[in-house]
């Protein structure tokens, strides 16, 4: 699967409105047939910065998202919202969903 965290800081008089602006773009993206999740964060330590954790199929999935109209719609309707290029890691990772983590297990 591909595993990617993209951050975004956003500029402070849209940190209100910023996930209604995303709003189409996040539900076009979760209704694509290769996409695992799509979810939305705010950083706990900056509100103006919002996390994005996604995850999609495979190599055809993550291309097909990449080339959609709805990709190219939302990255140009967040352009004037930024203060900055986001920052992502995007990795192509074993799995097909979450683990759960070893080192804290709840009985």
């Amino acid at each position: 699967m591909y595993f990617i965290v993209v951050k975004y800081q956003v500029k402070p008089e849209f940190t209100d409105s910023f996930m209604d602006h995303v709003a189409e773009f996040t539900k076009a993206t979760r209704a694509e047939e290769g996409n695992l999740w799509f979810d939305w964060s705010i950083s706990v330590e900056d509100p103006n910065e919002f996390v994005l954790v996604e995850a999609f199929r495979d190599d055809e999935a993550a291309g097909a998202h990449v080339n959609s109209a709805h990709f190219a719609a939302g990255l140009e309707s967040m352009r004037p919202l930024l203060v900055s290029t986001p920052k992502i890691v995007s990795r192509k990772v074993d799995g097909e969903d979450w683990d759960t983590m070893g080192e804290l297990v709840i009985d």
